[in-house]
């Protein structure tokens, strides 16, 4: 099991998109899915090759992912707006 801390939005950031001084991240979206209503945050950040950004969902005990919860999740994970 996990420690709590590891599924943190700002645990799971610094894992997948690695920010630094010189590529600071930015919270590009936040909103809630139209399917369940959960939160979700996508963070962006910029390197010499382009930007990139990931989707953060909210999990019903807390923790953040970067799959949606399966109840919002019918067969295919897809963009939060999509439906």
């Amino acid at each position: 099991m996990r420690a709590a801390s590891e599924q943190s939005l700002r645990f799971l950031v610094e894992k997948w998109l690695a920010p630094s001084p010189a590529q600071p991240i930015h919270v590009t979206e936040f909103s809630r899915t139209r399917t369940g209503g959960r939160r979700y945050v996508r963070v962006e950040t910029s390197t010499g090759e382009g930007a990139r950004g990931l989707f953060f969902f909210r999990h019903d005990d807390g923790c953040w992912c970067v799959f949606p919860p399966t109840a919002d999740a019918p067969g295919a994970v897809a963009h939060p707006r999509a439906a």
